[in-house]
């Protein structure tokens, strides 16, 4: 498979996603979106989807307690849908908000070390996160780390409103 047929080429978040964001995690939505858009690794294993050619598109939603990824064409046909619970994320998604809201005092207070700390924390959550993201859609859908990690990141947007 040709690097350009593993890949999303868009990731779409459905559902309500409030307009009242922090500041810290809109923007940390935008990047995400945006360096998915640039570079992911994104093969389906099984299912409709499994042995197809990409590019893909992701629409990607929180519904009834699961993470739903439904994965289409370009044309928006759709080729599967794959649900994991949100149960072992629920941690991982607490923790990330509490970082967030963290930054965001430590930014308002001016604390240029508090900051760095909070960073390096966000990146370990990120990094477990993303290890997660790749244990559970094992079988399913090949990811790489950078990929995980972004789409940790959404799991912890569309979270927001559950």
């Amino acid at each position: 498979m040709t690097p350009a047929t593993g890949r999303l080429s868009r990731v779409v978040l459905d559902g309500q996603i409030p307009s009242h964001l922090p500041a810290a995690l809109e923007a940390d939505r935008a990047q995400a979106v945006a360096d998915l858009a640039a570079e992911n690794h994104f093969v389906p294993l099984a299912g409709k989807a499994g042995g197809s050619h990409g590019p893909f598109v992701l629409h990607l939603s929180v519904a009834n307690g699961r993470l739903v990824f439904d994965l289409r064409r370009g044309n928006d046909v759709g080729l599967t849908v794959i649900g994991l619970a949100l149960g072992p994320f629920r941690r991982l998604v607490k923790d990330y908000q509490l970082l967030v809201d963290s930054h965001i005092k430590a930014v308002e207070e001016g604390r240029a070390e508090r900051i760095q700390a909070i960073d390096m924390g966000r990146r370990g959550l990120h990094d477990e996160g993303a290890a997660l993201m790749r244990e559970r859609l094992a079988g399913k859908i090949a990811i790489d780390f950078a990929t995980a990690r972004r789409l940790f990141t959404l799991v912890c947007v569309l979270h927001q409103r559950v």
